[in-house]
């Protein structure tokens, strides 16, 4: 029994033993395992802090730096040559399409004069009908009208007709020249249609933006206008818009005038830069007068500038006014024109149109009181034709404190104002005695979409009669019917 209980104790003992040493061994393997757990974390941490102290490139040896100095210069070349060939394949593209739209230019067929140029007459009361003249004592250029054909009953010989255009937005540049060949063409056949005597641009001939047009050379797209009215053989002239001379533009204001518009190889653009001493570039007067010296109309063409107060790129819509000394010169010439007539022995009121880019506040004010009364017409104002296609039937004028409108009104000479600016905007109104119209536009380039429209494009002809009154007619480049203007009948 003894040695029973002895075998049995035995058995218990080794088991303890066992179990003791399975134990033991369990806990060297977890030791084992965390001491390579604890190394790995030790270079991982070294491998970090290894990582963060970068040895800088003048410590590497020679061949390494040379290495990496070929790897950058291989990054760097790669870049500015796809710059490069970026820049060089516009070249290309606005080389090629500039040189065919020129050719288009210059190639268009001839519409033609009734008016030829002569010297100054000794004697501006005996003129001779259908020529046109330089003024010096009022310093503008003179046209003079013949007297009407009783024989004919469709066209009165003696009014003056007058076609605004505006907005052409000519981009001669890698990215228009589609666009820019619809402009050209868009604008002969309306000069064809209209047949005018005189044409004048409401500004934005130019469209020096480098995003739309590809280009930021304002004086190109200036030349391509200027052949382009040379070929169809009509007077011109042109009052700048914001457009034209952009602060990013190669060229400004003074330099376009210089450049271009002044050049005596233009036959036939009558621009004159205005008087020194006013603000703005082109502010100019044209007189119509009968073969006895009687000034029956004065066009009068206003520099309207562009952007003011810090907006230099026109993102918030900031549009300057007609400055005051510019109001001043207009009044002065009014009373010039006035007193020359008088002295004439004609009538010493003379009436007149004024022409200019950017709207008066006074466009918004009429059109807002119209709208008000549900589109009828108000005590001040007159519905004419055309829409307010702006979104939210809405005018972008310059500065509310500009004093034009009321010299205008004070004055009583002009009775007709137009403007271009809004593209989609054509309206007439007559506001207090004063016709304010927005000119059909041709824009196919600066405003998004716009080249898929059709309704806004075109001229505005303006009929000048020898008793001082006149008559607009919107001249539509795509579309025959002009009943479409008519949106609101007052009848």
């Amino acid at each position: 029994m003894a040695k029973k209980n002895d075998k049995n104790a035995e058995v218990v003992l080794n088991e303890t033993v066992d179990e003791t040493s399975e134990n033991q061994e369990e806990k060297d393997l977890q030791t084992e395992q965390s001491a390579k757990s604890e190394q790995a974390d030790d270079k991982t941490a070294k491998g970090k802090k290894e990582k963060k102290k970068r040895v800088k490139r003048k410590d590497l040896p020679p061949e390494e730096r040379k290495r990496l100095l070929k790897r950058d210069l291989i990054i760097t070349g790669s870049v500015l040559g796809g710059v490069l060939l970026f820049f060089i394949i516009l070249i290309i593209i606005s080389a090629a399409g500039k040189s065919a739209n020129f050719k288009k230019a210059a190639s268009m067929a001839k519409v033609g004069t009734r008016f030829s140029e002569i010297s100054t007459p000794a004697d501006k009361t005996a003129a001779t009908e259908k020529t046109f003249f330089w003024d010096d004592e009022l310093k503008c250029y003179t046209f003079v009208t013949p007297s009407d054909d009783p024989t004919t009953t469709d066209v009165d010989e003696s009014e003056f007709r007058v076609l605004q255009l505006t907005d052409v937005h000519i981009g001669a540049g890698a990215f228009s020249a589609k666009k820019d060949a619809w402009a050209l063409e868009a604008v002969a056949e309306t000069v064809r249609k209209a047949k005018p005597d005189l044409v004048v641009v409401t500004g934005d001939v130019a469209y020096p933006v480098p995003f739309q047009a590809g280009t930021f050379n304002n004086q190109k797209e200036a030349e391509m206008f200027a052949t382009l009215m040379d070929s169809l053989g009509v007077y011109w002239t042109m009052s700048f818009g914001n457009h034209d001379t952009e602060i990013y533009s190669l060229y400004t204001r003074e330099e376009i005038v210089e450049r271009v518009y002044t050049q005596n190889k233009w036959k036939y653009c009558l621009f004159t830069p205005g008087p020194t001493n006013i603000d703005g570039k082109g502010n100019q007067l044209i007189n119509v007068q009968t073969a006895n010296g009687e000034i029956t109309q004065s066009l009068y063409l206003i520099d309207s500038h562009s952007y003011t107060d810090g907006d230099y790129f026109g993102i918030a819509w900031k549009y300057d006014k007609i400055h005051d000394n510019q109001v001043a010169w207009y009044a002065d010439s009014v009373k010039k024109v006035n007193d020359t007539n008088t002295a004439r022995g004609f009538s010493g009121d003379v009436k007149s149109l004024m022409f200019f880019h950017i709207p008066l506040v006074q466009f918004q004010t009429a059109w807002n009181e119209f709208v008000a009364n549900g589109h009828k017409n108000t005590e001040n104002v007159t519905y004419y034709y055309g829409m307010a296609g702006e979104k939210g039937e809405k005018c972008y004028p310059g500065k509310a404190d500009g004093k034009m409108f009321d010299k205008i009104y004070e004055l009583g000479s002009t009775k007709g104002v137009f403007c271009g600016h809004d593209h989609y905007n054509n309206f007439s109104i007559d506001y207090k005695g004063v016709r304010l119209t927005y000119g059909m536009s041709i824009d196919y380039l600066a405003y998004a979409g716009i080249y898929k429209k059709i309704a806004q494009r075109g001229g505005t002809l303006i009929l000048t009669k020898t008793n001082g009154t006149f008559d607009v007619k919107p001249i539509a480049y795509q579309i025959d019917d002009m009943r479409y203007m008519n949106y609101y009948n007052q009848d």
